[in-house]
């Protein structure tokens, strides 16, 4: 049974730090793409970063630049999002996606909230 499960959201106010994981089983982790999404309320599921599957290579969002990092250990199948310097527009439901190498199989988490409040 596939599973992505995404743990370290909660409450912190601006300016502040958070570090998500995601720990995936259930399929080959180390053959998947691994991506952090969010959605805010109101509006549509962006992506925010994305890594390769040997973490050579990473991406992010124009809005996080500078602030996010994205990383992974294809040990523990986890792919982490460190978050800081957080801003109120952060707050949203952050999830983690997989997606296999040439093939159609992607993998969604269930989410983790994550609220940026003073």
């Amino acid at each position: 049974q596939v599973q992505l499960v995404e743990s370290g959201g909660g409450l912190v106010q601006p300016g502040g730090s958070l570090r998500l994981s995601c720990v995936g089983s259930g399929f080959t982790f180390r053959y998947y793409v691994m991506k952090w999404y969010r959605q805010a309320p109101g509006k549509e599921r962006e992506l925010v970063a994305g890594v390769t599957i040997d973490g050579g290579r990473k991406n992010y969002a124009e809005s996080v630049k500078g602030r996010f990092t994205i990383s992974r250990d294809n040990v523990r199948n986890t792919v982490y999002l460190q978050m800081n310097s957080l801003k109120l527009e952060d707050t949203a439901v952050y999830y983690c996606k997989a997606e296999g190498m040439g093939t159609d199989s992607a993998y969604w988490g269930q989410g983790t909230q994550v609220t940026v409040s003073s």
